[in-house]
């Protein structure tokens, strides 16, 4: 059965991430020159709990400034038109997003991103179930991600063990957010808005109850949320259907952080970024 974050972390946020100094947020400049003495450290990122069931949390200063800012160089000029699984991993007018994949064999700060993402989850998953990190652009051309979910339903082949299984949980995190950006919202029709007015330095609360819940894009933060009903029958949940809202004025890059079922393979994920979507 799928791990769930624990009581622990929910209730005590300032040990939820781990620190390697007495000043868990502060870190070495990230340059080119710098990277061998790079030092994973993770921020005193803060969680709050924003649904049970299914199970999606908010997390805020997921990421730093200087991590942020190395993404952005990193991926420079490497944006290509998105694709979509369920149209044979090509593009679609479901998708005009532009993305990425990054590579972190010789990334250290890919590589702690990623062992961030390993331990907010537990110890019971291995860095084999991570897909390779995945950055999306949405610009001012109204461009959006509508309405899917992460987990597979339409093709088997991507749900196959040696490809990984499928898609357990899912982090979207906000590398780059300009400050004139409008629109460009997370939104979850299906999830149960909470009602506290404390709420809205995150939430859109601007938009009726009825449309569930839209995270504003803050530079840093990021959402998590588990895809798969937590009965072990690996059934996708379909409560966690989401969009990306069109950006209608200014930029935002996103961050996808998927864990699959099982270790994925060799071959498999050779395959990225040409397969996987």
């Amino acid at each position: 059965m799928r791990p769930v974050i624990s009581l622990l972390a929910l209730t005590l946020p300032s040990l939820a991430s781990s620190s390697s100094g007495p000043d868990s947020g502060s870190q070495v400049p990230i340059t080119q020159s710098s990277s061998d003495e790079y030092v994973c450290q993770h921020p005193p990122y803060k969680i709050q709990l924003v649904s049970s069931s299914p199970l999606v949390i908010y997390i805020k200063d997921f990421l730093t400034k200087a991590e942020r800012d190395h993404l952005r160089e990193v991926s420079k000029s490497t944006f290509r038109r998105s694709a979509v699984s369920h149209n044979s991993g090509s593009s679609s007018s479901h998708r005009t997003s532009k993305s990425t994949y990054l590579k972190s064999a010789d990334d250290p700060i890919v590589q702690c991103i990623e062992s961030r993402a390993l331990l907010f989850q537990g110890h019971d998953v291995l860095p084999s179930q991570l897909e390779p990190l995945q950055l999306v652009r949405y610009t001012s051309q109204k461009e959006y991600y509508r309405l899917h979910t992460d987990w597979f339903d339409h093709n088997d082949a991507y749900k196959l063990a040696i490809n990984g299984g499928n898609r357990i949980s899912s982090f979207f995190a906000y590398v780059y957010v300009r400050n004139d950006t409008t629109g460009g919202g997370t939104n979850f029709p299906l999830i149960n808005p909470p009602r506290d007015e404390k709420w809205c330095d995150v939430l859109d609360c601007d938009e009726p109850w009825e449309k569930g819940v839209t995270f504003r894009p803050v530079e840093g933060n990021a959402i998590y949320w588990e895809n798969m009903y937590p009965d072990g029958s690996g059934k996708g949940d379909h409560r966690t259907v989401h969009a990306g809202l069109p950006v209608t004025s200014g930029d935002k890059i996103g961050m996808n952080i998927w864990t699959r079922q099982v270790p994925i393979g060799e071959d498999a994920r050779a395959a990225y970024p040409s397969r996987y979507k």
